[in-house]
Formats: structure tokens, sequence, C-alpha cells
């Protein structure tokens, strides 16, 4: 599981340009203007081989003249608390500032590792500066530049220093238990599905929507298989998420997709399907997880073709980028096709673990560009040199080749298609990578 890294500070010390520089993205607005980010925004990223969770944060600011800065805090606070470690960062041009005291004194309390770094520094002549802010009692002080890059090597060496590399094999601390994270909007009806499933009360069940604020595991056996049930918190379009708690259930839900090998995402039969149920699909995609949709609230459909139409053509439609994992049909009120959900989630285990040889992979990718060749793009020729399968779970293939820029998306997407096609791993996803291979000195 990735280690999630919140980068706090004041507004405008270059949080999101950091955020940027990481992630290797532009998600992150960046102005001179200070508060420009409120909401926190995520990215995975990979530090040598070390998988991480970026979160960008709003300016941590106490001046009262600005009535969202209350809100952008309370966003601060909570990816403090969602964080496993801190990177501070501060402003070597202005120096230390009583806001920065403020900031050190709340990540004290928090006892989370923290590291601190200067920003604006442009070289090592300039490193001095940096030495001011060892009053605010961090062990270490790393002068950086997230505009020009310099010291970010230093910096993030230092920050994954002693966590796990991301394993080829996938193995984790319950190689044999499946964590099954049911997931959905609130109200439509996971906790009464898993009691379904377990055949007794174990959550509270209710018809007003919030009523599961913490994930919930619960652990049980079938077919002499272990699983973890993970029953969650509704997820939310982020207009409707106000509240403390609300926005705490919310982060407790996603982290539950970051531990959890299949997410069963429920839709409501009844309700229709809504751009959030796409979006739940979307963030259980984007962390590798197997899929399986779960339509509840069948009963109440299934007869009245004028419901019942609309709501597959709409599931056909909205859903088609997850059209590869396995439906569902169910009614925990009645029960019906509950029996068919645990067997379907099985059944996704043994390729979503699957471990292709080499040899295999090779000739398998040699016979599609055979078959096949990528359209050529730009200037230069296109080589592949060989490939091979870098983990499990899900199953995650590399390519190396001499220009991977030179590769259209859509020419990725067919690669993948045909690798999941050829190895049976029609019903989960599959991550495919493009490598540049590096030249021997």
């Amino acid at each position: 599981m990735p280690t999630t890294v919140a980068i706090v500070g004041r507004p405008n010390v270059g949080k999101s340009t950091l955020f940027n520089r990481l992630s290797r993205s532009r998600d992150a607005i960046v102005d001179d203007r200070p508060g420009v980010t409120r909401d926190r925004l995520y990215a995975p990223l990979e530090w040598k081989g070390v998988p991480l969770r970026l979160i960008d944060t709003g300016g941590f600011a106490t001046r009262e003249d600005e009535p969202l800065l209350e809100g952008v805090k309370v966003q601060v606070l909570l990816a403090i608390e969602e964080a496993d470690r801190v990177l501070f960062m501060t402003d070597g041009r202005r120096g230390v500032m009583p806001e920065d005291r403020e900031i050190a004194d709340l990540l004290r309390k928090s006892g989370k590792p923290v590291f601190l770094a200067v920003n604006k520094i442009d070289g090592p002549e300039h490193d001095a500066s940096a030495m001011d802010f060892y009053e605010l009692g961090m062990e270490k002080v790393h002068p950086v530049s997230s505009a020009h890059g310099y010291g970010i090597s230093e910096l993030m060496s230092d920050l994954t220093d002693g966590l796990s590399r991301e394993e080829e094999d996938g193995e984790d601390e319950e190689p044999d238990r499946i964590r099954v994270a049911v997931v959905g909007r609130p109200n439509v009806g996971k906790s009464s599905l898993i009691n379904r499933i377990l055949g007794l009360d174990r959550l509270l069940v209710s018809d007003l929507p919030g009523t599961t604020r913490d994930p919930v595991d619960t652990f049980f056996s079938y077919n002499g298989r272990e699983y973890t049930l993970i029953d969650t918190a509704g997820l939310r379009r982020k207009s409707r998420v106000k509240g403390k708690l609300d926005k705490i259930s919310m982060i407790k839900s996603l982290k539950s997709l970051d531990r959890c090998h299949v997410a069963v995402v429920m839709l409501d039969a009844a309700g229709g399907i809504g751009e959030q149920d796409a979006r739940i699909c979307g963030y259980a995609l984007e962390r590798g997880r197997a899929l399986v949709l779960a339509t509840n609230k069948w009963d109440l459909v299934k007869k009245d073709e004028d419901l019942r139409k609309p709501f597959l053509t709409a599931m056909d439609r909205q859903l088609d980028f997850v059209s590869f994992a396995p439906r569902i049909r169910t009614s925990a009120l009645t029960g019906e096709g509950v029996r068919r959900l645990l067997p379907a989630i099985e059944g996704l285990w043994a390729p979503f673990c699957a471990r292709i040889n080499t040899a295999d992979v090779n000739r398998t990718v040699s016979e599609i560009l055979e078959h096949k060749p990528p359209p050529r793009t730009g200037r230069g020729r296109l080589k592949f040199y060989y490939a091979t399968q870098a983990r499990v779970r899900p199953p995650t293939f590399v390519l190396f080749l001499n220009r991977p820029d030179l590769v259209h998306v859509s020419y990725r997407r067919f690669l993948a298609n045909q690798l999941r096609k050829r190895f049976g791993l029609e019903q989960v996803p599959v991550r495919l990578f493009l490598r540049q291979r590096q030249r021997k000195k």
C-alpha cells in the first residue's frame, strides 16, 4: 500500500509547484497570488521504486479577512490526519514567519514524521539562507527549489528512507485473505448487503443516508477461502460533503480502496446511474483494484421495463470504461443474487494474482507487434527491446523501448487490451508501462 505524504505550509510557498513536479502533472493550479489552492489534490507516484500517494493542500493561514480560510484550514488538518508522513514547506526568501512556527507546533503535536523543505533556494550558493529555519525545531533542513528542481532528489531520498519498495510479486502480510471493500453512494444498501452475506445483523442499517461513518472490517470464511469484508461510508459528491465528520468518513472510505483487493461497487437500480457512480468506479480503477458491479434493489425494477431498460442503457453508456468488470444483480432485502457475489469475487482472484513468465510475455508482445505494428508518429524509429511482468494485483507489464514518446495513447490501450485477452485477464484491470531502456555508460 502506498505511503501517503501531505505537503503543507503557508500560502504561496510553492506547494503546488512541488506537487506538479513530483507527480509530473499540471493538476494543481499555480499562481503568484496566495490562496489559489483550496481543496486537497491527490496524485499517485513512485520514487525510485517506493510507491507514494501525494496530497497538495491549501495554504495554512490565520488571517480572518478571508472567509474561505477556515475551510482551507480544516482541509489541511484532515490531510495531516490522513498522511503517514508530512512534507512541511517554507519560503527561504521571506525567512521564518509566525505562521511557520504555528504550523511547526501543530505538526509536532500530530506525532507524524515531518520533513522540512525551505523552498526558493535556487542553488548551493544560497543554502546559508536556509539555516535560520533550524529554529523551527526540525531535525534536518532541506534547501530546495520546487520551480527548478534543486535539492528535490535529496529531499525525497530522505523522505522515502526506510520505506519498503514495491515488491515484484505483490506479496502482502495476508497473501491468502481477500480484502473486499463494498463502496458506493450513500444509502444504496452496502451494510444491508454485507449483513445478507454474513446471515446476521453485523452492521447498523437505517433508511437515513450516512449511517456508516467508519469503515468496519468483518472476517469470515467461504469455501475454504478467508475474506475481509470492509463496509464503508457512502461516497458523496464533493459539493455535498459539508461537515467535518462527513469529510473524515469520505477519507476513510477512499483509504479502504487503498487497502482492498476487490472493490464491490454498489449501484441503485431504483435510483438509476449517476455521475458519482462513474467517479467511484474511477477511484477503484485508479488504484488498480479488481471490480464487481453489484446492482442492488433489482427486485424493484426487474419486472418494470420502463425502469429496467433505461437503467441498463445508462449502465452500458456511463460505466463503459469498466465494462470488463463482472455484473451481479442483487437484492439485499430479499437475498436475490447475493449467492453469486462471492463466487464472482473468487473468480477474479486467480487472474488478479496471475504471474506470466517473461518468455511468454516477450513472445506474445512480439506477436502483437508483428500482427499490428504501432503507427509511425513524428521523427525517429521506434524499437522495442523486451517486455516483462513487473508485479501482480493488478497484473502490471513493462515494455522497454527506445522512444516511449512515439507510442500513441490509443496504441497503448490496444497493447493492454491484447495482453488482457491473450493471458485470460479479461475481467481484471491490467496496467501497462512503457520505459526507455537506459544506455550503458
